[in-house]
């Protein structure tokens, strides 16, 4: 996205990570690194990028943090794959529950603005990752997806309070209950994100607005952004419990295990009656 002015790997991001966090200046560039799963984010993931961001929201040589995803993908969500291997180290879906909660929070909390850059899908727990972000730049091939109700889940990450501040209830409900996409022109449209352009020109995009804010007055940056979030997130400690005790318990529901399978399996999930 840019030529690095210094390039400070931090210690949690790597392979094993799933995503590699890099200094550039003033800049902390945050890549998912799992392009063959589609950037898909596991336990473990989230729990180093929940570290990362919030590590960085301290150090104040840190002005801005971009997230985005390697190759044709922002974020599918939750990685299913490794679902077994998680449950037999003992990492329970509360556990997993609150590694996403903290992950999104670690982003609506950090005291400087967060910038995510959008191609391909950001689905699953990737709403709400992307979401949770202050500037939200997308090329026109992006589109948001709550494909949680595909497999018997709920949406969680905080997209559906996220999406019903910006967007209005009605929107939150139909990209809940229907699990359909919402391309990227009907995400703009409907504000969830701060702009669209050509994919030839969404890194320009995103790097005008990050020299912009890296050069700009911290304390009014922090102050903004905190009563911004004041103002139109009121409901997302409250989302995040509620997601947190339903998706735990729809984790372990036959309708899961039916609605995993079936997509592990590429095909039609049949739900109980």
């Amino acid at each position: 996205m840019s030529n690095t002015d210094s390039a400070d790997v931090t210690a949690s991001s790597g392979p094993a990570a799933g995503f590699s966090a890099v200094r550039d200046g003033k800049v902390l560039r945050v890549t998912l690194t799992k392009p063959k799963r589609k950037n898909a984010v596991d336990y473990d993931t989230m729990v180093a990028l929940g570290d990362t961001i919030a590590a960085a929201a301290t150090d104040r040589s840190v002005r801005v943090i971009v997230l985005t995803g390697e190759g044709s993908d922002f974020c599918t969500g939750a990685d299913l794959s490794t679902s077994v291997a998680e449950a037999q180290r003992g990492i329970t879906p509360e556990m997993t529950m609150d590694a996403a909660n903290r992950l999104v929070k670690s982003i609506v909390d950090a005291p400087i603005p967060v910038v995510v850059r959008v191609k391909g899908a950001a689905a699953g727990v990737g709403v709400g990752i992307a979401l949770a972000a202050d500037l939200i730049y997308a090329s026109e091939e992006a589109y948001l997806l709550l494909a949680f109700i595909n497999i018997g889940l709920m949406p969680d990450g905080g997209a559906a309070a996220m999406i019903a501040a910006a967007a209005g209830r009605t929107l939150a409900a139909e990209m809940a209950l229907l699990g359909e996409r919402l391309p990227a022109p009907a995400a703009k449209a409907a504000g969830l994100f701060t702009a669209v352009v050509p994919e030839a020109e969404l890194d320009a995009k995103v790097e005008a607005a990050v020299a912009k804010l890296a050069a700009g007055p911290r304390r009014a940056l922090e102050l903004t952004k905190q009563a911004l979030n004041q103002a139109t997130l009121t409901s997302l400690d409250a989302a995040l419990a509620a997601e947190k005790s339903g998706q735990s318990e729809l984790l372990t529901s036959p309708d899961f295990a039916e609605g995993a399978t079936a997509m592990l399996t590429k095909r039609k999930a049949v739900f109980a009656d």
